[in-house]
């Protein structure tokens, strides 16, 4: 552990999830254990896993990144022709969790999914770098290939095609959103009496309870 970690460690607050601390509005929270996972010596804090399932509810799951949240819900982009945008297109439903070992957190969350505007995916995509682009284009995400050499010569003729010029967004690429129905926070606790609120929507807003560790 660096002396960054063990010094956040020390002066880590382990008391968010008493009921007399914790926020009526789980984003509020959320907010404030990203920017502290964010400021720790994480490797990437926004790194969370994403499970989906299939029409027949088999389950698969994967690390992808988030790129946003707030009350529209918890964006992240992708291949709509991936595994997870089939799987969304005839289950669209969706968990995420998010793992910060080193703060003894992780926040869990679930819900329904819908597709971002194209002009907001436009958007993401135009502050990518111009490989992560290319590499949009040329990778038929998920499918069988032949071999890594027939994707890098798809990159190369990609690379000459588009020149000096700008990227455009493909249509098979764009960002999701999981629009929060349940949230969960836990809190590692001496004696594994650990913490867990998790906040369910109700009424127009949230009901908070204590879960057993």
């Amino acid at each position: 552990m660096s002396d960054v970690t063990q010094g956040w460690t020390a002066r880590l607050n382990r008391t968010d999830l008493e009921e007399a601390n914790a926020p009526d509005d789980p984003l509020a929270l959320f907010e404030r254990w990203f920017a502290e996972a964010r400021e720790a010596d994480l490797v990437d804090a926004s790194a969370m896993t994403l499970a989906t399932a299939d029409a027949e509810g088999l389950p698969s799951a994967r690390i992808v990144l988030l790129k946003g949240y707030g009350a529209d819900g918890f964006r992240f982009y992708t291949n709509y022709e991936s595994r997870k945008g089939r799987e969304l297109e005839s289950n669209p439903f969706a968990a995420l969790a998010f793992w910060w070992d080193r703060l003894e957190r992780q926040v869990r969350v679930r819900g329904p999914v819908r597709r971002l505007p194209a002009t907001v995916s436009d958007e993401y995509f135009g502050t990518r770098p111009r490989g992560s682009q290319i590499g949009a284009h040329a990778s038929p995400q998920s499918r069988p290939i032949e071999g890594r050499a027939r994707l890098e010569d798809t990159v190369a003729e990609l690379t000459e095609r588009f020149g000096d010029g700008p990227v455009p967004r493909p249509a098979h690429w764009g960002g999701y959103a999981v629009v929060p129905e349940e949230i969960e926070f836990w809190q590692g606790r001496e004696n594994r009496l650990h913490d867990r609120l998790r906040y369910t929507r109700a009424d127009g807003g949230w009901r908070r309870e204590r879960l057993a560790p």
